[in-house]
């Protein structure tokens, strides 16, 4: 059975991905830093008739990402989907505006975002140059490409973030890797913000197995209403 790892697996738009994946015939390896949660999320996945595991990491702790997808990798046998899309809580992320921001403050979603997708792709990334076949795929919200000054700091790292995949998509043409982003432009379930547009998780996940199978040639997709 092939394989996805959720990276940053939420009840949300991971649970989404996990269901749409698992629903055709794919197992699933969730990862992210809340054991409780996970096993949850796993018990939910099983009830759907999907197979799913649990392998606890912090995307700020590279060594024990790498691990985890190692890890997951042994018990399932090998990944051939990495998706990656970490969600920063209340508690851990400070929302500053372009003029305020300071070095500290870009570097924390750097670590996050970037620096973790990076160490995320290097785990998984032998493999599926060996085998000639893999996808990965890396979320952020549309102020990657077009930015909100009240999120300052987390639209440079995410930025980031998008210039490497895409760049990442460049060098892998024609080896049988897919890689791409995912710009997502709505409120997920509800909206934070008055007259912002939402869309549902099972909206959106449809998208990651377009670019997974039909648009393998696309370096981009962005949700938007």
């Amino acid at each position: 059975m092939p394989t996805i790892a959720i990276v940053g697996a939420g009840p949300q738009l991971g649970l989404a991905i996990a269901r749409t994946f698992g629903s055709r015939g794919h197992d699933v390896a969730l990862i992210s830093r809340n054991p409780a949660k996970l096993d949850d999320l796993a018990a939910k996945l099983g009830a759907d008739g999907v197979t799913a595991a649990a392998f606890a990491a912090d995307v700020l702790d590279r060594d024990a990402l790498a691990e985890a997808l190692r890890r997951a990798a042994a018990h399932f046998g090998g990944i051939d989907v990495l998706e990656y899309s970490p969600v920063g809580g209340i508690d851990s992320t400070t929302l500053t505006t372009p003029s305020v921001t300071e070095p500290a403050h870009v570097q924390h979603e750097m670590e996050f975002q970037l620096y973790g997708a990076i160490a995320a792709t290097q785990a998984v990334l032998p493999a599926m140059r060996k085998a000639g076949a893999g996808t990965l795929l890396y979320t952020t919200g549309a102020g990657s490409i077009d930015p909100v000054p009240q999120v300052g700091n987390v639209n440079a790292a995410a930025a980031a973030l998008r210039n490497w995949a895409i760049n990442l998509h460049k060098e892998l043409t024609g080896s049988g890797i897919q890689a791409a982003h995912v710009g997502i432009d709505v409120s997920i379930g509800m909206s934070v913000i008055p007259g912002f547009p939402t869309a549902q998780p099972e909206e959106i996940s449809p998208v990651y197995w377009e670019l997974h199978t039909t648009d393998r040639d696309k370096a981009e997709r962005v949700f938007s209403r």
